[in-house]
């Protein structure tokens, strides 16, 4: 048994030591439990079947359901589940364990008993799954509950589990389940809005996940919104977080690059308050973002992600945002060709590398051509090492989007700008600011003469009788 098991089996055993009445009368007295359960523990490394039939006599030698008989269960149920692998006889010991919860010990204490025996039949902490197995324990689990009226442990251990079937990819599972926890906040009275709104937020960020997983968009967008309308939630930050990435991934899927960007802030400001990892991937996906919007906000200049600019695991999106600021897109190529592990290893960030790849080359370009009237595409395809038909889509977007002014010869293959229609084009905007700024002295004058008080003439009025002519 490694470490972290054997841990685990050391927790809380002395919560209760030593709480009886000390009176021993040979056989199932409180103190000699407590020390033979504690004999029992030791021989658990050695002798894991010694100790259970140990820890099977403590609970036969108690004459009421107390600390020591469900201390002895759930030493039972780890070491028929864990060690010695039954999971059949670790379920009848679980379920003999869960009938002490409703008065042999305190409700905390045998939640935390629960919520860490699910974590290990649940794989969470090291134990190996066993989908049937499990799916009986958490339904034992919840029978014992609602026989027992503990609704808030019940409501914990449906989203326990429904996070499993979430993570383990069993969407059926989880749709039936996820429908249960929607019906339980329809029932009960007005009283509690706060832990139903909050229950509803918890909800919307399992199913916002499942949906984004199985890339049903359209109903994504429509829990996304939803989850914007519980506003009776004291939501925890971790699930704001999940609904803001997923919020970012679905705007990112439209090419909304700001709005994206929004939500990838607000996804990173909530995971970094609950100190989750998952806030350095967003923080990337916010970077890729502000990268594809053209944006020329460097996104490390805000006090939330500053402390990350020199975090080893973004160094090379920081490399890229320099490269980007400075329009050097061989060198941007050049990292993200050696940075496999931070971008083409996450899916995610691996479907917008083409689109990013795009936006750095298109501001080179624009940047490449400002100097010159014409130019042959086989020079820009050289230049940023790329085929001629991908510069050539590239130039068509943008004399299309009004970026540059010119045309492209078909024939021999050149761009050809139109510098006389570029200098045309500054001048009327030149006369236009010029008309505009005379109207605005105009309207300044006659609004200053109007406020005299006196009713004096315009100045500019040729009709009044300062300028009339006879």
């Amino acid at each position: 048994m490694d470490d972290e098991d054997a841990d685990y089996m050391e927790e809380d055993d002395f919560e209760y030591s030593g709480s009886g009445s000390g009176g021993d009368d040979g056989n199932g007295g409180e103190d000699d439990l407590e020390n033979r359960y504690y004999l029992a523990k030791g021989k658990k490394e050695e002798d894991p079947e010694a100790a259970l039939k140990d820890f099977k006599s403590i609970v036969e030698a108690e004459k009421e359901k107390a600390e020591w008989g469900f201390k002895a269960l759930k030493q039972s149920t780890k070491l028929l589940y864990l060690v010695l692998h039954r999971p059949a006889q670790a379920l009848e010991t679980y379920r003999q364990l869960l009938t002490y919860t409703k008065s042999a010990v305190t409700r905390n204490y045998s939640e935390k008993t629960i919520n860490n025996i699910l974590d290990y039949v649940g794989g969470g902490k090291g134990g190996k799954v066993e989908v049937d197995v499990l799916e009986k324990f958490y339904e034992a689990t919840r029978t014992a509950l609602k026989e027992a009226k503990n609704e808030r442990l019940s409501v914990k251990t449906n989203l326990k589990l429904a996070k499993l079937w979430l993570d383990r990819g069993e969407y059926s599972r989880l749709k039936r389940l996820l429908a249960d926890l929607q019906a339980s906040t329809q029932q009960g009275g007005d009283e509690d809005q706060s832990a139903k709104g909050t229950l509803l937020q918890e909800i919307y960020a399992l199913e916002i996940q499942m949906y984004n997983e199985t890339k049903n968009y359209k109903k994504l967008k429509e829990i996304y919104y939803a989850s914007a309308q519980v506003t009776s939630a004291i939501s925890h930050p971790r699930v704001v977080g999940v609904i803001k990435e997923c919020g970012g991934k679905m705007w990112m899927r439209e090419k909304q690059w700001e709005r994206a960007s929004e939500d990838f802030f607000s996804s990173f400001h909530n995971y970094d308050e609950a100190g989750s990892p998952q806030r350095i991937q967003v923080l990337k996906y916010l970077v890729l973002a502000y990268l594809l919007m053209g944006s020329e906000i460097d996104p490390f200049d805000s006090q939330e992600t500053k402390p990350y600019k020199s975090n080893p695991q973004i160094k090379a999106v920081t490399d890229l945002v320099t490269a980007y600021q400075r329009r050097e897109v061989h060198e941007a190529e050049k990292i993200l060709r050696e940075n496999q592990s931070t971008f083409t290893d996450d899916p995610f960030i691996k479907s917008y590398i083409g689109d990013l790849l795009r936006a750095l080359r298109t501001q080179y370009l624009i940047a490449l051509i400002k100097p010159y009237t014409r130019l042959d595409l086989s020079f820009l395809a050289r230049q940023l090492n790329i085929e001629k038909a991908e510069v050539e889509e590239i130039l068509i977007g943008l004399i299309l989007e009004g970026k540059v002014e010119g045309r492209i010869d078909q024939v021999a293959q050149r761009l050809e700008l139109d510098k006389h229609q570029i200098l045309e084009k500054r001048r009327y905007q030149a006369l236009d600011q010029w008309t505009a700024t005379l109207e605005n002295i105009h309207a300044a004058v006659v609004n200053k003469t109007a406020g005299r008080g006196g009713g004096g003439p315009d100045p500019f009025d040729f009709e009044g009788p300062r300028w009339r002519l006879e």
